[in-house]
């Protein structure tokens, strides 16, 4: 929500250090770190997205364009299974930095084992393409979680505005790594400049820490609408707006609630409509809260940036109070997540209002950040936050209604 930039973290590039008994001419010195800094590499991944329907989404990217796939199987020596990414009429997915795979019909409860495997296009002519070096991952696994599991486990981050060191920092605070996933709950950013942004700030914390075992869910905030590269953003991600999905006893709803200002507000330029954009998803909801998906769960749990309510007067937050609000107490959510004012509180329900708790992380800065710890099964639902001290600052717990 801050409107002043964040100072950008200086990242360094490794001096290169030459033994001293080696004696190599100055000229060729310069062509073999040229040489190496320019190789065919894996820039980042991989890491892992899903929507939990006995599929998993590994993406990663390279340095240069190539073609990709992975390599896959239930055993780490015998990856005797090979996937591609999607073809779009006819043509596989090749000659791109990003590559995205899906693994479809996998077995529920069952550990996959994988890697990423991708060939460099050194030139890409209409009747002959030339490859160069190929490339690979180490040996990475996933566990392809069971949507009848009878307990699920989760952790929310939040507002984390361009400070990677806050990802480590907070994961480190949870003692207990056995979780479904992570979810990000928008403003990750400031505001989207370039890939280099978006690799450094937040796919390479994700991927060091956990990202190649756990997967990733995402939902943009207000901040990841602004900069040059909004448009380009969600490509790097399995989905980052409104979605749905079933996970043990809980039925997940997760709403984009877009920019917090006017859509005519002079700083978008004319070129945005998030108010026809949150119409639309609110007539989903509507369709969403009446499916025997959402009705049947013992919880539904919804997360969203910017909470339905306490979050000022701006025009996204009303909006969404309006739209929103309705729908959540009408289909009788049990917990909304959410973010966006820097001010971590639990928020409990109202008679009068909204008839759900709604929690709010924290952050950015030292001493406002905040992990949000979520464990459920089909009698209770319980909530921890901690700030990144380790303290609890925050609690709730549901029982099945």
């Amino acid at each position: 929500m801050n409107e002043n930039q964040s100072n950008r973290r200086s990242f360094l590039k490794a001096g290169l250090t030459l033994s001293a008994a080696t004696l190599v001419a100055p000229g060729a010195a310069i062509a073999d770190v040229t040489e190496r800094e320019d190789a065919f590499k894996i820039a980042v991944g991989p890491y892992l997205q899903t929507n939990f329907n006995n599929s998993m989404t590994i993406l990663w990217l390279t340095n240069k364009n190539a073609a990709g796939w992975i390599e896959f199987g239930e055993q780490a020596d015998q990856l005797n299974q090979k996937a591609y990414g999607k073809a779009e009429l006819g043509l596989m997915q090749a000659n791109s930095k990003l590559n995205s795979v899906t693994l479809n019909h996998l077995k529920p409860g069952t550990k996959y084992y994988y890697k990423i495997v991708s060939k460099e296009i050194k030139d890409f002519q209409p009747y002959k393409l030339t490859y160069g070096e190929t490339v690979s991952s180490d040996i990475e696994w996933f566990l392809n979680a069971n949507q009848a599991k009878e307990e699920v486990s989760f952790l929310m981050m939040n507002d984390i505005h361009d400070r990677p060191e806050s990802i480590p920092h907070l994961l480190g605070l949870v003692s207990d790594t056995k979780r479904d996933f992570v979810f990000f709950n928008g403003d990750i950013f400031d505001y989207q400049s370039d890939e280099k942004q978006i690799i450094d700030h937040m796919l390479k914390p994700c991927v060091d820490n956990f990202a190649k075992n756990t997967p990733f869910i995402y939902v943009r905030g207000n901040h990841e609408t602004r900069g040059k590269f909004a448009r380009e953003f969600a490509q790097y991600y399995m989905h980052v707006g409104h979605a749905a999905f079933t996970l043990g006893p809980v039925r997940f709803v997760i709403i984009d609630t877009g920019e917090d200002k006017e859509d005519a507000h002079p700083v978008y330029a004319g070129i945005v409509n998030f108010d026809d954009y949150r119409v639309q998803q609110a007539e989903w909801l509507k369709t969403e809260i009446d499916s025997k998906e959402f009705k049947k769960a013992p919880f539904r749990v919804v997360l969203m940036h910017i909470p339905p309510r306490y979050s000022g007067d701006w025009h996204g937050p009303t909006h969404c109070t309006t739209l929103f609000e309705p729908l959540f107490n009408k289909g009788k959510v049990d917990l909304v997540l959410s973010g966006h004012t820097h001010e971590y509180k639990v928020n409990l329900p109202d008679e009068k209002l909204n008839h759900y708790p709604i929690i709010v992380g924290g952050g950015p800065v030292k001493g406002t950040r905040t992990i949000t710890k979520i464990t459920a099964d089909k009698n209770r639902l319980v909530v921890s936050m901690l700030d990144d001290s380790g303290k609890e600052v925050g609690a709730y717990a549901a029982s099945k209604k």
